[in-house]
């Protein structure tokens, strides 16, 4: 079988690698990829862009591809999956109306009202004035989110009046676009943040290894936001009995809720939680697609072959499937451009990686190019060195010892990843 996924990166690398595992995946094709899927074998890069449905499309046609997986959210929010499944071809990932659970969080902050999912309170304005006054009615911190796409950087928990009130206007400003500019306020909530990544066919739900992701560009979670510096799978502070709570108050109503508004939902449903200093657990936030770097720490532990999964979604048999997994414990650092994530400098030559990958790591290329036979970084969040262990120590360690052989000029990298969950375990 011949594969397509649709992205260009550490995302995608990550499942055209863990495609390729399979002896029944023939070829993955990647639109439009990066330096990581030029040079992985049996991969091949395609020059199109991801909002090219009818190059796609063609490819897929000409090629007798028989599966499309779509990585990232832009094209989903556009309508990729409604475009092939109206041409009656396999796509993986939810169609445009799935895909305003993340495209607008004041769609998706309705939707979990409606259902009684836990989330803490909030209101949407759009009108700037209107959202300062609210802010200074409510006290900080209280957490300032741009309502569209924005890149996992849309989000500002400020700890000021003044701070919340310029993150305010970058929003009105247009900053993560101009279309229909609405913003969110959000409560605080302190406790700490999981990803779940949870895999559906629109009838069943099945969460996959809890995560946790590194959002903050600083040690101890200190900075700006990013798109996510690191990732660490399982998470300790999910427990079964919580991951059971998770199932039945979160994930179960949210497709119970998309079913009632009559949305066939096939993809991954993405819950980014709050797990408060009390246990409980709170939805700051749904994406629709697998996360990133989670996906690269949390694929790389997975037994069952991801097509099986992938294929049992599209064609509405997830609960037919057991999902297996290897004992132990994958931990993700993410190496990041110098002055990331503001203006940072690309084209820097990236050596090191073959004796990253001998010290027993895998290397997931996300800001790459291969120029003229040289790998240069090419992005904000350059490469994702992904290490597994029988112990959540033996992971951070060998991913480290990893990331040490990479140099390109300017290259930094959080080194805490994962050490909360040491905390946890200690006490």
């Amino acid at each position: 079988m011949k594969v397509l996924v649709v992205g260009n990166g550490g995302r995608e690398h990550a499942i055209a690698k863990k495609l390729l595992e399979s002896t029944r995946i023939k070829q993955v094709f990647c639109v439009p990829g990066n330096g990581g899927t030029a040079t992985t074998k049996g991969c091949q890069n395609l020059s199109l862009n991801i909002d090219d449905f009818q190059g796609i499309e063609r490819f897929v046609m000409v090629n007798n591809i028989g599966l499309v997986i779509v990585g990232p959210e832009l094209p989903l929010s556009l309508g990729i999956a409604d475009y092939f499944l109206q041409r009656k071809m396999m796509i993986f990932g939810p169609t445009k109306a799935g895909a305003q659970i993340e495209s607008s969080k004041s769609w998706a902050k309705e939707l979990m009202l409606e259902a009684d999912i836990p989330t803490p309170k909030a209101a949407v304005f759009t009108d700037a004035e209107a959202a300062k006054a609210y802010v200074v009615e409510q006290g900080t911190p209280i957490v300032i989110k741009a309502d569209g796409l924005a890149s996992g950087k849309g989000v500002t928990v400020a700890t000021t009046v003044k701070m919340a009130h310029s993150a305010i206007n970058t929003i009105f400003r247009g900053e993560f676009g101009t279309d229909n500019i609405r913003v969110l306020i959000e409560e605080f909530l302190t406790g700490q943040e999981v990803s779940i990544l949870a895999l559906t066919d629109g009838i069943t739900v099945e969460p996959l290894l809890p995560a946790q992701d590194h959002k903050a560009i600083g040690e101890g979670d200190k900075g700006a936001n990013t798109g996510g510096m690191g990732a660490y799978a399982p998470a300790p502070i999910v427990t079964p009995e919580l991951m059971e709570r998770i199932q039945e108050e979160i994930l179960e109503p949210t497709l119970a809720a998309l079913q009632k508004r009559k949305i066939d939902y096939r993809g991954v449903l993405y819950a980014g939680l709050m797990i408060t200093p009390e246990g409980e657990p709170k939805v700051l936030e749904f994406n629709c697609r697998f996360g990133d770097p989670e996906t690269q720490a949390v694929l790389s532990l997975l037994e069952t072959p991801l097509e099986d999964l992938v294929l049992a979604c599209c064609q509405q048999r997830l609960g037919e499937n057991s999902i297996r997994w290897k004992s132990g414990a994958s931990v993700c650092v993410v190496l990041a451009s110098g002055g990331y994530p503001g203006s940072y400098q690309k084209g820097k030559v990236i050596t090191g990686i073959e004796e990253a990958e001998a010290k027993g790591a895998e290397v997931f290329h996300a800001g790459t190019q291969l120029k003229h036979q040289q790998l240069v970084s090419d992005g904000g969040r350059v490469l994702g060195v992904t290490a597994t262990g029988e112990t959540l120590e033996q992971a951070i360690s060998k991913a480290y010892a990893a990331v040490d052989c990479i140099q390109f000029e300017g290259v930094y990298c959080r080194r805490d990843i994962g050490r909360r969950a040491l905390g946890d375990k200690k006490n």
